[in-house]
């Protein structure tokens, strides 16, 4: 069994595609990983650039598909791994060592390795660590209780057990992936932080670009795992936490 599938999911993606492969095939280490890429049957360049690279994946999918979270669970059903480690299209690894370090913590057989992201813009450059250019600090030992105010960890930061990783529930379709890494913590007890960043995180994706859906969502799945009177509690101090660090940094979030 391979020690970690790596599982891309893209459509309509050839301005970045290329530069999420090429991070996985510079990492080497290609007999301890599994590569899985979905593709949503692209009508533009993606699946030729795909195709151009098949012999370093090992496996490809290109079909239609109900949506992001839907990709990533046929990514799952097909993975092959101990653990399972989502890096879509346009986030790459933070640096050419990265799989080789993250390979030696997973030799410790933790349920969870979590760690930091790099954001970065279009053109690939940074815009710094998340924990920095956000109000959401990450923990040095990470439990679900974490993420009483919001997602916490990148999904692409966040490597699990493929044993105890449910699929993605599809009633949510920008904020699944918050339920997911909190139903994953909440069987987990074994769980690692990563001592260097794991991935650059491509600013712009589906969640910000529907903030006002992705609010509800979130509002949604917290309320299912906090209860409802904690739940409002936390989001009125989202609010203000955010309104705070926004006038920290002069008008802008990130």
């Amino acid at each position: 069994m391979p020690k970690l599938s790596i599982i891309t999911i893209t459509y309509q993606a050839e301005a970045y595609i290329e530069r999420t492969l090429q991070s996985v095939f510079e990492q080497g280490c290609a007999e301890e990983i599994d590569y899985v890429v979905v593709d949503g049957a692209s009508k533009d360049r993606t699946l030729e650039i795909i195709e151009a690279n098949k012999a370093q994946i090992n496996q490809v999918i290109s079909e239609k598909d109900k949506g992001i979270y839907d990709a990533m669970n046929k990514g799952m059903q097909r993975a092959k791994g101990e653990y399972i480690l989502f890096l879509n299209a346009g986030d790459t690894f933070a640096s050419a060592m990265t799989l080789k370090n993250l390979l030696h913590e997973l030799s410790g057989n933790p349920d969870v390795l979590y760690g930091e992201a790099v954001f970065v813009n279009n053109e690939g450059q940074s815009l710094g660590i998340r924990s920095e250019v956000t109000p959401h600090r990450l923990p040095a030992q990470l439990s679900w209780r974490d993420f009483k105010y919001g997602m916490l960890v990148c999904h692409q930061a966040f490597i699990a057990k493929r044993s105890i990783a449910p699929l993605f529930d599809l009633q949510y379709k920008l904020s699944s992936d918050i339920d997911w890494e909190i139903q994953v913590l909440k069987k987990s007890t074994h769980v690692l932080k990563s001592a260097a960043p794991i991935c650059h995180y491509l600013m712009g994706g589906a969640s910000v670009q529907n903030l006002q859906r992705s609010w509800k969502e979130r509002y949604q799945v917290l309320k299912s795992h906090f209860g409802l009177l904690p739940n409002l509690i936390n989001h009125l101090i989202i609010v203000a936490r955010g309104l705070v660090f926004a006038l920290k940094k002069q008008g802008k979030y990130w």
